[in-house]
């Protein structure tokens, strides 16, 4: 990243500068938040073309939801959901059936077994995710979403849910387990 490009620690408060109409910070704040980005969605989407059209789709969304960020909040997870939302949209567009996901393979290692995890990942992407995710406890299913659907790291899961990275792991696992058992139930 260029050396006159801000941290991602400033980004909360460009965005607040921004929401509030400053020009300059909003500039700053895209400028700064375009290789991330592209970096959320390279792990969706593998076509460089269809990449660059969902890069500038998050940014049109960062644009007109802007005024729904919470400036107490870091900025990097906001926009990784959208991120993820918008290149699901786009894979769904070209008729994909499933999702092609990549995640930081040496966290989940660290917080699940292989089978646990390939269960999880196995899931039809047409599935009700609203009813896999119901049913799981409330802590659980809080640790699926954030690690695995807003695509949190492990620590940023543990910060924003004031827990160790321990218990996030352990939740996460548990989860895991229990989707995938729910998963045999249903499915034989």
């Amino acid at each position: 990243m260029p050396d006159d490009l801000p941290l991602e620690d400033d980004w909360p408060d460009l965005m607040r500068l921004a929401q509030d109409g400053d020009q300059r910070a909003y500039r700053l704040v895209l400028r700064a938040m375009v290789p991330a980005i592209r970096l959320r969605v390279r792990r969706r989407v593998f076509d460089e073309t269809l990449i660059e059209d969902v890069v500038q789709d998050v940014l049109i969304a960062v644009h007109r939801l802007r005024h729904t960020y919470d400036p107490a909040l870091p900025l990097l997870p906001w926009v990784s959901a959208i991120a993820s939302a918008r290149a699901i949209d786009a894979l769904r567009r070209q008729g994909r059936s499933r999702r092609r996901e990549v995640s930081d393979e040496a966290a989940l290692g660290e917080a699940v077994d292989a089978r646990a995890s390939a269960a999880f990942e196995s899931l039809d992407a047409g599935a009700d995710l609203a009813g896999l995710l119901g049913v799981l406890p409330e802590r659980q299913r809080e640790m699926v979403e954030m690690v695995k659907l807003r695509e949190m790291s492990l620590d940023a899961a543990a910060q924003e849910s004031r827990l160790s990275v321990s218990a996030v792991k352990s939740l996460l696992h548990r989860a895991i387990l229990k989707l995938r058992e729910h998963g045999k139930q249903t499915h034989g």
